[in-house]
């Protein structure tokens, strides 16, 4: 079989960022190189830092992310596009005009022999009670209606502004995983890891650390880092998954977060 990859939270866009167009371009450069043996890739949420669809109008720029996901979808390539807690408010555009497969829940698919289990992991941890609060507002239809009755100028701009506050407060806390006892996403994974043995790995996102671990002697408990200080992504080759990091030659620069 071809090759699967996985990757998430690469946040285009972000106001926190200091090259938007160099952090574009790095994805859309890993993307060209993977597309001769990829048979589907999985982008686990936050590609976007805001992305916000109104009826006519999408988000200005990443139209080099969206041609090169528009043309591995035209070579056969599935492109599975899970929505984060930064790019929730995905319409259609993404289906119909790039051709990305949507998921907006966590997605239990069998790849190969193996059972995967993804999601962005936002939402999973229920110990975190405000953020939870705060989520349920954003998924909330009328909320999102009330939203998008706002000018796309003044949208946008307080979308991007609450994004870049958010990334910047919790960029310290970020990059830590404070053991399996601790973390939330851990043990939603091992409640249903107790109902669903078969599984072999869970892989989401969202933490911005990069994490692998043994949750018994054959599942995997994966957090795959991200895609503006560390680069990783997930490479399934139908029997191993391995976690690698991509090594861009003509943009050399480990941390793309603006100095505050």
């Amino acid at each position: 079989m071809k090759k699967i990859y996985f990757l998430c939270d690469a946040h285009l866009g972000s106001w926190a960022i200091s090259d938007v167009r160099k952090q574009e371009m790095r994805v859309v450069r890993f993307l060209d190189g993977i597309k001769e043996d990829a048979g589907a890739v999985y982008m686990l949420g936050d590609m976007f830092d805001f992305w916000h669809e109104y009826r006519y109008v999408v988000p200005k720029g990443s139209t080099r992310l969206l041609g090169k996901i528009s043309e591995l979808t035209d070579r056969g390539i599935e492109v599975h596009f899970f929505t984060g807690n930064h790019d929730l408010w995905c319409g259609n555009y993404l289906e119909k005009e790039c051709g990305v497969m949507l998921h907006r829940e966590m997605l239990q698919v069998q790849l190969g022999e193996k059972i995967f289990c993804m999601a962005h992991g936002d939402g999973l941890d229920e110990s975190e009670k405000r953020y939870l609060f705060l989520r349920n507002v954003f998924h909330n239809k009328i909320c999102q209606k009330l939203f998008a009755a706002v000018h796309p100028r003044w949208g946008m701009c307080f979308g991007l502004a609450w994004a870049r506050h958010s990334r910047m407060k919790h960029e310290k806390v970020e990059g830590f995983f404070e053991g399996v006892e601790k973390d939330g996403i851990y043990r939603f994974s091992r409640q249903m890891l107790e109902k669903q043995p078969e599984i072999d790995y869970f892989i989401y996102g969202h933490r911005h650390v990069d994490v692998d671990l043994m949750m018994n002697d054959k599942t995997r408990f994966i957090i795959l880092g991200d895609w503006v200080t560390k680069f990783t992504y997930g490479v399934f080759d139908g029997t191993t998954l391995e976690i690698k990091h991509f090594q861009d030659k003509k943009f050399n620069v480990t941390n793309l977060y603006q100095v505050q």
